[in-house]
């Protein structure tokens, strides 16, 4: 295995200028590394100096306030419960990237969990994030930027722009701790692919072996190992250069998806049908009511009676029948549906009645 830096930070170089064959991926638009990530943080806080839009007297908030004041040095006597207008309790979410370290900045996003009205104007009092495992990894504070809008009037009008319960301190929080990697020290470094797919793992481990031979093991179908040196520039120069490997992944599966909601259908290029004819016609009948109004004759004491008169006719659409050959592509999938004429209810019945029939060679997922 070759060792050398320099020779590494070449191979990078060849990797970049070499031109994309068709179709082919980076390496990197495959997968990650495991370990090397974001991790989410989360904290509870208070947001002051809001001009009468807080949270007021809610119960946890003067909680919160009372705690606020207590480090502070101000006991606030018991049952004194402070107007908090001004006030707003929150919750503060941020997103701690892979190898932060201790003084970097963090964008905050801070937005309310009572009845607040707006936090513009607001600002965050210094407030711990924590990690998945209660550990506190940054501290945020800060003013708050507010891109909403929240008017009202006496009589009960309002209008709202965006969200005014919702802001963002650019660079509001500081991390305090870091999170290990594994980077450093790990003998073996882990790929994991997005989508499990074993000819893609196949592919992406022949794919860095010819360019660092026996380096790459397959694990399962999502991991490859990689076995790199412990020295940080060769492991970290190496590890580039696998990044900008181009590898042609394998076709994705069969699969239609069906969003129920909005009636959106998508079908991948990967769908096949086997022989099959599809017949779509539509019925429409329609009863028109004419009622005729019957008047008694003068002085002949009848009563005025209503004489019902009703039109019903029907009328067939379509009905025209479309062969679909063995090994459809979705070319000619779509062609033979846009002749049918089918709107997005009939196309999902139709796609439906062909995989109850053994013809549509694909997943159905149904979101």
């Amino acid at each position: 295995m070759l060792r050398d830096p320099t020779l590494w930070l070449c191979l990078l170089c060849a990797l970049v200028l070499n031109p994309s064959t068709a179709h082919a991926e980076r390496v990197r638009d495959l997968g990650a590394y495991q370990g090397v990530r974001s991790n989410q943080l989360t904290g509870y806080g208070i947001v002051v100096g809001l001009a009468g839009t807080g949270d007021d007297n809610l119960e946890y908030l003067t909680q919160a306030m009372k705690g606020v004041s207590g480090r502070m040095g101000l006991q606030l006597p018991p049952g004194v419960a402070p107007g908090l207008k001004n006030a707003a309790a929150v919750m503060i979410t941020a997103d701690l990237p892979a190898f932060a370290k201790p003084g970097q900045r963090l964008d905050v996003t801070v937005s309310t969990i009572g009845k607040a009205k707006s936090l513009r104007g607001g600002t965050l009092i210094l407030t711990p994030l924590q990690g998945a495992d209660g550990q506190i990894y940054a501290m945020a504070q800060g003013n708050l930027a507010i891109s909403g809008l929240g008017v009202s009037a006496k009589d009960g009008s309002q209008l709202t722009v965006n969200v005014p319960t919702v802001g963002r301190i650019a660079d509001g929080a500081s991390v305090e701790r870091a999170v290990a990697t594994g980077f450093e020290s790990a003998d073996v470094i882990r790929y994991n692919l997005f989508n499990a797919d074993f000819l893609t793992a196949t592919r992406v481990r022949d794919a860095v072996n010819r360019f660092m031979p026996g380096i790459a093991t397959i694990e399962d179908g999502v991991t490859l190992a990689l076995t790199l040196p412990k020295d940080t520039n060769t492991r970290a120069s190496m590890m580039a250069a696998i990044e900008m490997i181009e590898v042609t992944p394998a076709e994705t599966a069969a699969r239609v998806i069906v969003n129920s909601r909005t009636g959106t259908v998508v079908i991948n290029s990967a769908v096949r049908l086997s022989p099959a004819a599809i017949s779509q016609g539509k019925l429409t009948v329609r009863v028109d009511e004419n009622p005729t109004i019957s008047q008694p004759a003068p002085f002949s004491k009848g009563q005025t009676a209503v004489q019902q008169n009703s039109d019903i006719s029907t009328k067939e659409e379509g009905g025209h029948i479309v062969m679909l050959k063995p090994g459809a592509s979705l070319s000619k999938i779509v062609d033979a549906l846009n002749l049918l004429g089918v709107t997005a209810s009939d196309l999902v019945a139709i796609l439906e009645a062909l995989k109850q029939a053994g013809a549509l060679k694909a997943e159905m997922v149904v979101i």
